[in-house]
């Protein structure tokens, strides 16, 4: 965990200044995950990174408690939310599989579960602080459905070097027929599973727990 940790801490500055590379997929993200919150519900934020997405989604709901494993990204996210007087975000310094007691009425995992090396536990930790009814909201890398998808080669051949040298984090491969079953095996049932817009290469996913 220190040396995911670290990994992450060392690379916040950068990803702070970074912009978001794809605004359109972001704001459908954003749009898409509004509808399932409501102004009393309790929400918690798994990979909260820099609380870019807690910050706009905190005024849809009554609290977000956003963790991440890195102090140094949560470091930001404080700053940027003291700045926009956004005062219903509590961050927290916890990895993915570390969720707090909750109960909540939603759990935010976007652009986290691939990030992961057990899915099966971080799903079933979901499953368990989540009130009944509650939804897991996620968007995931899940490995195209064709082998010639460029992108994906190219990061497939370059990952292993950059993991070695220590600039890149582990990144898991799945397909989304076995990323979706996960689900199912951890008690839920999916309300809506996408790539929103087509062609995007995560998977927009929401899952109710039965």
């Amino acid at each position: 965990m220190a040396d995911k940790a670290q990994f992450w801490n060392k690379i916040a500055p950068k990803y702070a200044r970074d912009p978001i590379k794809d605004m359109e997929s972001y704001e459908i993200t954003l749009n898409k995950t509004r509808g399932y919150l409501r102004a009393d519900h309790a929400v918690l934020e798994i990979g909260a990174g820099t609380g870019s997405t807690a910050l706009l989604l905190a005024g849809e709901c009554a609290h977000i408690t956003a963790t991440d494993l890195s102090e140094k990204m949560l470091e930001v996210g404080r700053e940027r939310a003291w700045n926009d007087g956004v005062g219903n975000i509590s961050f927290e310094v916890r990895s993915a599989e570390d969720m707090p007691e909750g109960p909540f009425d939603v759990v935010l995992a976007h652009n986290i579960l691939h990030l992961v090396e057990d899915l099966p536990s971080v799903l079933a930790r979901a499953h368990a602080v989540l009130k009944p009814g509650g939804v897991l909201v996620s968007k995931t890398f899940v490995k195209p459905m064709s082998g010639l998808h460029l992108e994906y080669r190219v990061m497939k051949l370059a990952l292993p070097i950059m993991q070695f040298f220590g600039k890149a984090p582990f990144v898991a491969f799945h397909t989304r027929a076995a990323f979706e079953a996960a689900f199912a095996d951890a008690g839920f049932e999916i309300v809506e599973s996408g790539h929103f817009p087509v062609g995007q290469e995560r998977l927009y996913t929401v899952a109710r727990k039965t």
